[in-house]
């Protein structure tokens, strides 16, 4: 059974850093793309940032030179890394595991507010 943990969200004011993990269990990362998304209240859920197999990254516009998304493969952990926070950026934050069957964590919240 596949689970993704997320952790590392919390309060931050404008301008502030923080850094996102998603341990996986169950099965590997390394033979996933992996993706983040958040979803704000009251609105769907969105993309944010994908990470492929292969290593290569993908952006939303709107955190684009902001945030980082990394893998560890040894350690079966994503990460983002979110630089620059605006409150608009304040959102549950998933991790999935994507494939032909795809796997969502539980979540994590970013609050950004002064």
């Amino acid at each position: 059974q596949v689970q993704l943990v997320e952790s590392g969200g919390g309060l931050v004011q404008p301008g502030g850093s923080l850094r996102l993990s998603c341990a996986a269990s169950g099965s590997t990362i390394s033979a996933s793309d992996m993706g983040w998304y958040r979803q704000a209240p009251g609105n769907q859920r969105v993309w944010v940032a994908t990470i492929t197999t292969s290593g290569t990254t993908l952006y939303d516009s709107s955190v684009y030179g902001r945030f980082t998304i990394s893998r560890d493969n040894a350690k079966n952990t994503v990460y983002l890394q979110m630089n620059s926070l605006k409150p608009e950026d304040t959102a549950v934050y998933y991790c999935k595991m994507i494939g032909r069957q795809s796997y969502w964590g539980q979540g994590t919240q970013v609050t950004v507010s002064s």
